[in-house]
Parts: C-alpha cells; sequence; structure tokens
C-alpha cells in the first residue's frame, strides 16, 4: 500500500491518500488528477484499466486502487 500511496503522491502531494475515503465523490481529485493517476497505475503495475474499472468506487480510496490493481494483475 505504501507504493500505491508513493504514486499517487507523485500525482498530488496535497492530498491525505491515507485518510481520505472519498477521492472521486468528494471531488478532492479532479479529471487531470484522475487521468494522471491512471497512466501512472498502467504503467508501475504493468496493468490496462478497462473502461469496465474506470467508475468512481475503484479510484475512491487508496484500498479500492489496491483491489482494482490486484484483481487486474490476477
Amino acid at each position: 500500500m505504501n507504493e500505491l500511496i508513493e504514486i499517487l503522491k507523485s500525482v498530488n502531494d496535497k492530498i491525505d491518500y491515507e485518510n481520505e475515503k472519498s477521492l472521486v465523490t468528494g471531488k478532492v481529485l479532479d479529471s487531470i488528477d484522475i487521468t494522471s493517476i491512471i497512466v501512472e497505475l498502467e504503467d508501475h503495475y504493468d496493468i490496462e484499466i478497462t473502461m469496465e474499472y474506470m467508475e468512481n468506487e475503484n479510484f475512491d480510496s487508496v484500498e479500492a486502487m489496491l483491489k482494482m490493481i490486484e484483481e487486474l494483475q490476477d
């Protein structure tokens, strides 16, 4: 999880990723942040985030993103 948090902080270091649970629905992240996060996650974890995973709940928290990454790596 720490690795993921470091990736997220490289996109926007002003967000408390450890405690925030509404990154998208609470409008903490904007569309540019989300696009950057998708690119970083795909590159770092060698995954492809397909349209079926492009849902708010998959990006609303670090835990949700980690779960999505693990699913895509399987």
